[in-house]
C-alpha cells in the first residue's frame, strides 16, 4: 500500500485499488483502521460493534452488527472512483429525492455524527476512502430465488417512477454524476474494463464484435433529449432488489446511478442472464410493468432498448475481466463468455428475440 501511495503522489489522477481488501473473504473483520473509522463517525460503541465483509465489487460493502445483529451496511469507495465523495453526496442526494415517490420501498442512508451521509475514513497511509452506511435490509435479494419473473412486472413499473420523477427532479447545486455512454461501456478504455480480453475464440470475438456495431448503430442514432437521457438507476437488477418476510420490495445500491438512456435500465434489469433460457420471461414481465405506469413502448423504442442490451451484455462480460468471480453468485462468472456469443447470434439474426 505504501507503494500505491507514492505512486499516487507523483500521478495525483491515478486510482487506488481495493487491493487493500483482496486479502478478504466474505465474512471476515474489517481492517482495524476501517472498524475504529465507522464507530467513530456513526457513534458506534466499539465493545457492541462488528463489521464483516459482504464482498468486493466496484466498493467493498461490509455488514454492521451491534450486539450480534445486523444493523447497517457500510460501503467503502475506493479514493477518486467515479467522481469522489462529491459524486457520493450526489447519489445519496437523489436517493433521498426518491423516496418520495409514491408505492417505492429504498434503502434508508444512515447520517453520521456530524449529520453528513458521508465521511471520509483514513487508512494506515493516510489514504482517504469515502465511506457512507445504509440501513441494513432484511430479507433475500431477488436474485436468491428460484424464479425472480413474478417480480419483474414491480421492476420495470418503479424503473418507470424514477424516469419520470428524473425528468423533473431540479437538482441541488453541486450535484455531480457520471455518464454511462457508449465510451463508457464497452470503448477503448472502458470504466470496467474490455470485454475484448475475455476468454474468447477468434471467431467467438468476431461474432461479437459484430452484434455490437449492429447495435451501437441503432444506439448512436438515439438524439440525447429530456425524454431519451437521464439520471437513472442503472443497476437495478434482482441482486438489487431484496424481498422482505412480508414479501415487501426493497431497492439497494445507488452507486452505479448516473446519466444515461432511460431505457439502459432495461438493459441492466437483465444484467449477466441475459443467455439463460428464464430471460425471455423477465424481459418481457419488465416491459409489461413498465408500460403500465408510461404507456406502450414504439417499435423504434423496443429496438433501442434491445441494442443497449446488447451493448450491456459485452460491457459486463468486460466487468467480469477484472472484478473477483465471488462477487457472482456461483459458476455464473464462467458462463459470461460462452453466453455471451450465444447472445450475440440470437442478437444477429432477431434483435429483440428476448422480447419474443
Amino acid at each position: 500500500m505504501a507503494q500505491q501511495l507514492a505512486s499516487l503522489m507523483d500521478n495525483p489522477t491515478q486510482v487506488i485499488s481495493l487491493d487493500t481488501f483482496s486479502g478478504l473473504t466474505k465474512g471476515d473483520p474489517a481492517p482495524f483502521w476501517l472498524f475504529q473509522g465507522v464507530c467513530g463517525a456513526w457513534g458506534i460503541n466499539h465493545e457492541r460493534a462488528e463489521l464483516n465483509l459482504i464482498t468486493v465489487s466496484e466498493n467493498a460493502t461490509f455488514v454492521l452488527l451491534i450486539d450480534g445483529r445486523p444493523e447497517g451496511v457500510v460501503r467503502v469507495s475506493q479514493p477518486g472512483y467515479v467522481g469522489g465523495p462529491e459524486a457520493v453526496a450526489s447519489e445519496i442526494s437523489w436517493l433521498n429525492a426518491l423516496h418520495d415517490i409514491d408505492g417505492i420501498s429504498l434503502i434508508n442512508p444512515v447520517p453520521t455524527v456530524r449529520g453528513t451521509f458521508v465521511t471520509k475514513i483514513h487508512d494506515n497511509n493516510q489514504v482517504g476512502w469515502t465511506v457512507i452506511s445504509t440501513k441494513f435490509v432484511e430479507g433475500t435479494v431477488l436474485e436468491d430465488l428460484d424464479n425472480p419473473a413474478p417480480y419483474y412486472v414491480t421492476i420495470g413499473s418503479w424503473a418507470a417512477k424514477f424516469h419520470a420523477q428524473s425528468r423533473t427532479w431540479v437538482k441541488p447545486y453541486g450535484f455531480t454524476r457520471f455518464n454511462w455512454d457508449i465510451s463508457n461501456m464497452v470503448g477503448p478504455s472502458p470504466r470496467w474494463g474490455r470485454w475484448e480480453t475475455a476468454d474468447l475464440t477468434d471467431d467467438e470475438k468476431a461474432l461479437c464484435n459484430e452484434a455490437l456495431w449492429k447495435a451501437m448503430d441503432v444506439v448512436m442514432k438515439v438524439p440525447r433529449t429530456p425524454q431519451t437521457w437521464g439520471l437513472i438507476h442503472a443497476d437495478l437488477r434482482p441482486s438489487n432488489v431484496i424481498k422482505g418476510p412480508d414479501g415487501k420490495l426493497t431497492i439497494i445500491d445507488f452507486d452505479d446511478a448516473g446519466y444515461s438512456w432511460y431505457l439502459y435500465d432495461y438493459a441492466s434489469s437483465l444484467s449477466f442472464i441475459e443467455h439463460e433460457p428464464y430471460a425471455p420471461d423477465l424481459a418481457k414481465a419488465w416491459v409489461k410493468g413498465y408500460e403500465r405506469v408510461a404507456g406502450a413502448f414504439s417499435d423504434d423504442e423496443l429496438h433501442v432498448m434491445s441494442a443497449l442490451s446488447m451493448i450491456r451484455r459485452l460491457q459486463m462480460l468486460g466487468w467480469t475481466t477484472n472484478h473477483r468471480a465471488d462477487a457472482l453468485p456461483d459458476g455464473m462468472a464462467a458462463e459470461e463468455a460462452p453466453g455471451s456469443v450465444k447472445c450475440a447470434a440470437r442478437y444477429l439474426d432477431d434483435p429483440l428475440w428476448l422480447l419474443h
